[in-house]
């Protein structure tokens, strides 16, 4: 199925290119979801009279996107959980657990910037989180799990 992008995706394409994906990608994600559109003739035309609008608004997320990259520099956040004599963990921490910790600092996350690349933290110690804001930011974050008082 042939699309024009919308915004830019990462390891797909740029805004106003047009890639080739699998059709169930296309019709279940990225149609219904504002990313792309099928690349009809109609949809050509209608696209390039709008390609400045859509190049200012995602200038301008990629603005906002790096204001808070900037706000989550140097930030450390610090979590609590029961854990065993070993150091592993009753349970785990998920990116749910992670987002509310950043958004408790000021500076608003949502559970799916949140990137955990080894799946759930499930040891106390120093972990290394990576923030994706946007296409083109991510953020490093220093998480630390501390097992509770008891």
């Amino acid at each position: 199925m042939q699309v024009i992008l919308l915004e830019k995706i990462q390891r797909l394409g740029e805004l106003g290119q047009q890639v080739q994906v699998k059709p169930g990608y296309g019709r279940n994600y990225l149609i219904p979801t504002g990313k792309a559109v099928p690349a009809t003739a109609d949809n050509v035309s209608k696209f390039e009279a709008r390609r400045e609008e859509l190049e200012s608004a995602q200038a301008d997320a990629l603005g906002k996107a790096n204001i808070r990259a900037k706000d989550l520099t140097d930030i450390v956040i610090t979590i609590t959980k029961k854990a065993g004599a070993e150091g592993k963990l009753f349970g785990s921490v998920g990116t749910v657990d992670i987002a509310s910790a950043v958004s408790a600092t000021g500076v608003e996350i949502d559970k799916h910037e949140v990137i955990l690349a080894e799946g759930p933290l499930r040891m106390i110690g120093e972990h290394e989180v990576s923030l994706h804001l946007h296409a083109d930011v991510d953020v490093p974050l220093k998480v630390i799990v501390e097992a509770e008082a008891e």
